[in-house]
């Protein structure tokens, strides 16, 4: 570590996606769109499994929990990237960087860990089906959850602990439009090849395993349902491409971020943009418009509420 004054950092500027006016301006309608709809389709999906009946089955828990993840992973850097785009000077207080640090963490470790209980619900629905109920009861879904919850925090603690006292002198741009860990690492006064090594080291545990145990689950649930009947394994595909799908859009960039860097400033701003933006508006996408039980949840809910209008 380099032995000179280290002054006190109280802000970070944050250099945001574009620097042209009028670029910026259409950047913030469009992020503005995005992240309206990324929290109303993610809400809706909630709702639905809360007050549909029919849907009151583990795979629709699990996936009302994805959808509370989703919409609170957007919401730790969007709405900031938003009101930044407006902004001469985009600064953002250390604790409010370091905050950005351990909830992005924290989520994002979660929901891997929680795309890995959903593919244990669909192997034990397509593999074990007679003992599905018993085996992905409430009080095993609830503590699956938590778990993925847990494993989370403490990877974002991990995280946390390790950054906060890193020793930060003048420089305190960072080239994106959140705090990412590695873009912070870089302006610490010491040498950091070791430090992003244990950070490396730490995602590729929590992202490799997952990804891997995911590949891993669907590879034998394919197989599985290869060998069943052809109508019913023909809505397990469905549901099975469906969590395939989006186990890809969120992984993939999380990879070559986090645990294989490719070190390419406007490739991991996009990377970035992706899994916080995109993913949690294609999620509830994907899961409603290949869902025959979702969409017939929707239909029942609208004519419900204009029944309810039509007796006011």
């Amino acid at each position: 570590m380099d032995g000179g004054n280290h002054s006190l950092v109280s802000e970070f500027v944050l250099l945001g996606l574009a620097h042209s006016q009028n670029i910026q301006a259409l950047l913030f309608m469009i992020f503005l769109m995005l992240y309206l709809l990324i929290v109303s389709g993610n809400i809706v999906i909630m709702v639905l499994i809360t007050t549909d009946p029919h849907l009151h089955s583990p795979m629709y828990f699990l996936l009302a929990n994805l959808s509370f993840v989703d919409m609170w992973l957007s919401s730790v850097t969007t709405p900031k990237m938003i009101t930044d785009f407006f902004r001469e000077n985009k600064t953002i207080s250390f604790s409010g960087c370091m905050s950005q640090v351990f909830f992005a963490h924290c989520i994002a470790a979660g929901e891997m860990v929680l795309l890995v209980v959903m593919a244990y619900d669909r192997y034990v629905a397509i593999c074990k089906p007679l003992h599905y109920f018993t085996i992905m009861n409430l009080k095993r879904c609830t503590g699956l959850v938590l778990t993925s919850w847990t494993i989370g925090f403490v990877h974002a603690l991990s995280h946390l602990v390790v950054i906060v006292e890193l020793p930060f002198c003048s420089a305190k741009e960072i080239d994106s439009f959140f705090c990412d860990m590695p873009l912070v690492i870089k302006l610490a006064c010491m040498d950091s090849h070791n430090l992003d090594i244990l950070m490396y080291a730490d995602c590729g545990v929590v992202g490799v395993t997952c990804f891997i145990l995911l590949l891993i689950s669907y590879t034998y649930i394919l197989i599985t349902v290869r060998r069943s009947s052809k109508a019913g394994a023909s809505k397990a595909l469905s549901t099975c491409t469906a969590h395939i799908t989006v186990v890809m859009i969120f992984f993939v960039p999380c990879i070559f971020i986090y645990v294989w860097p490719l070190n390419i400033t406007w490739l991991d701003k996009f990377l970035a943009v992706f899994y916080s933006v995109f993913t949690p508006l294609l999620n509830p996408a994907i899961y409603t418009l290949r869902n025959k039980e979702m969409k017939n949840a929707m239909r029942r809910f609208i004519n419900n509420y204009m029944d309810s209008q039509g007796k006011s």
